[in-house]
């Protein structure tokens, strides 16, 4: 258990890290990819909630991993399709 909040410790930090030097022009195809992987993540997520090796507590964390990777696609998509639409020509 350690461990693992140690790695998720280290992933944060390393992910604020590249997030903050990130130039603005890259800021959009870096949404895309990221959504794609929060879609691996629900597949994941979906998949272990259905194994329920945990019992009651593996089940509910699944669903909540579901939940929130769910809420990141959707946020996702709708913030890179804003951005888009910033640079779409005006009729």
């Amino acid at each position: 258990m350690i461990m693992l909040i140690f790695v998720f410790v280290i992933a944060g930090f390393l992910g604020v890290e590249l997030i903050a030097k990130v130039p603005s022009q890259l800021h959009t195809p870096l949404m895309s990819g990221t959504n794609a992987i929060s879609g691996i993540t629900i597949v994941g997520a979906i998949t272990v909630t259905a194994l329920n090796i945990e019992g009651p507590i593996g089940t509910a964390l699944g669903f909540l991993a579901i939940v929130f990777a769910t809420i990141n696609v959707i946020g996702g998509y709708m913030v890179t399709d804003r951005m888009l639409g910033m640079f779409k020509k005006k009729k």
